[in-house]
């Protein structure tokens, strides 16, 4: 399928998903095992984008501090309850080099796969971590300017920030928010060589694939970067995301990214940068505040990435009730951008993996979340969504004294051509009513059929009491709809009546 306006992401956990395949086939598994039928349905399921999370090649001085933290040992074991320490293979985030793993069948391996997934439209995403890299990256030793280095006096100071590579102190990568990460040294952005280090590493990985999620993406921006470690960086990024479009036209850059740091990354060359405002107000559980979110202009909105979970944040289907979960993946999905699903979330998976393990525990498939999500992905295959016009819709109070209108997070899709669809998420944990008005101005005099793609509801009303006062909506706690309407073969004029007779299913819509 060819990509749209609006393309999809799947994040698949490389190691965990080799391990299933493993005790599948009952023999270590490398990306060649990765089944033709696993490409074939994520691409029947309408994703253009597939990332191999962590395939890089990681080394033993990484994997030996992820054995020896007893808060992370204690993690591992509430994680997995048959718990061994060779589970842990250390973080994939502690770079050691940038070639595919030789437990995962190496470059070639690689190569085979990306010829796969391409064969069924699918671009292969892989990972770039531009702050740090394994303690025994070979840097460290041939290259130690280009790190940051400390004191004895810093070691003693703040030993949670600072370590020992031979007779030299470096420090550990981190962000300013928390204590570093001692699996990592720090790489220098203010060493012009530095950055001509890992443009070249940033060089060669295009050549494999064809984008790239770029980890903690704002920690090497100069004003973090500088703020964080007291030296003056030159900016990187629109450098970098230049340079390789020009050696690689239409290669696509992600950006992980926090603290209001979005548009700035959009900015400097990122074609997507993480939406977790989103995520963080739809977990908060209010509509209001997600409706403003989506005020913003699409030049901003078109270039999110909108998810529910991912390697760093809680499972979905444990931090969501199961009705919550579904309502805040309506809005989170059917919004314009990016459409990003993580490995494991549309089984109702409960359990995060932490990236220092190589294998996850086996969980049940929550059934009813399964179904829901494969709704959900096939409606999303439809044209409207992947390349029509996105607009917020306003709710208005159904009569006097009623507020629950201010529960409602409702938007429209048009086009291509004549496509119109409504999708309306009552985000709240009680029953709410509004009238929705409707962004189409020829509504009037014909009568219009809305058929839920989500469900088994379809309402017909007339286009002359649409056009007057909206739609009503009367839908029950964390209710939604996706509708799509089109011209009604049904006599007209239809009743006007503003009595609302009970109208069964997930939620109500009436004349």
């Amino acid at each position: 399928m060819t990509a749209g306006r609006y393309p999809a992401l799947f994040q698949v956990n490389t190691r965990a998903r080799l391990s299933e395949l493993a005790r599948e086939l009952g023999r270590p598994a490398t990306l060649d095992d990765v089944t033709d039928a696993e490409l074939d349905g994520l691409a029947a399921d309408g994703f253009d984008l597939v990332w191999f999370l962590g395939v890089w090649q990681t080394g033993q001085a990484a994997r030996r501090v992820s054995r020896s933290k007893p808060e992370w040992l204690t993690e591992y074991r509430r994680v997995l309850p048959d718990f061994r320490e060779a589970d842990v293979t250390g973080s994939c985030f502690a770079v050691r080099d940038y070639r595919v793993h030789q437990d995962f069948g190496g470059d070639a391996a690689l190569a085979r796969l990306r010829e796969r997934l391409r064969s069924r439209g699918l671009r292969l995403i892989l990972d770039f971590v531009p702050n740090h890299v394994a303690p025994d990256h070979p840097w460290v030793e041939q290259h130690p300017e280009y790190f940051v280095a400390g004191t004895e006096e810093k070691l003693v100071a703040e030993p949670q920030n600072w370590g020992r590579a031979g007779d030299r102190i470096l420090a550990y990568g981190r962000d300013p928010y928390f204590d570093g990460w001692p699996d990592t040294f720090q790489l220098n952005y203010g060493s012009p060589a530095l950055q001509d280090a890992m443009l070249g590493e940033l060089s060669r990985i295009a050549r494999q694939c064809d984008g790239v999620r770029c980890d903690m993406a704002m920690l090497v921006l100069p004003e973090i970067f500088e703020r964080t470690w007291g030296v003056a960086a030159s900016p990187f990024w629109p450098r970098a995301t230049a340079a390789v479009r020009a050696e690689v036209p239409g290669f696509l850059f992600l950006a992980e990214v926090y603290w209001d740091l979005e548009w700035t990354l959009q900015q400097q060359g990122f074609d997507y940068a993480y939406d977790k405002r989103l995520y963080d107000r739809l977990e908060h559980g209010a509509a209001r505040p997600v409706r403003e979110h989506l005020l913003a202009g699409l030049d901003y909105q078109d270039r999110l990435a909108r998810f529910l979970e991912n390697h760093d944040e809680p499972r979905a289907a444990a931090t969501f009730p199961p009705e919550v979960h579904r309502a805040a993946a309506v809005v989170t999905y059917f919004a314009p951008g990016l459409r990003f699903l993580h490995q494991g979330q549309r089984e109702g998976k409960r359990v995060r993996i932490p990236v220092h393990l190589g294998r996850g525990p086996a969980e049940p498939v929550d059934e009813a979340i399964r179904e829901f999500y494969g709704r959900l992905l096939a409606c999303l295959k439809d044209p409207a969504f992947r390349d029509g016009r996105w607009q917020l819709l306003e709710a208005r109070p159904a009569w006097p004294g009623n507020d629950s209108s201010d529960a409602f997070v409702a938007f429209s899709w048009t086009g291509p051509g004549s496509l119109r669809r409504l999708v309306a998420v009552n985000y709240a944990g009680h029953r709410s009513q509004c009238f929705l008005e409707l962004p189409w101005g020829d509504l009037a005099g014909r009568a219009w059929r809305l058929a839920d793609r989500m469900g088994p509801d379809i309402y017909d009303r007339s286009g002359d009491d649409l056009a007057v006062h909206g739609l009503y909506l009367d839908m029950p706690a964390w209710g939604h709809h996706v509708f799509a309407m089109e011209p009604a073969s049904v006599p007209s004029p239809l009743p006007r009546s503003r009595t609302f007779p009970p109208c069964s299913g997930a939620a109500r819509a009436q004349a």
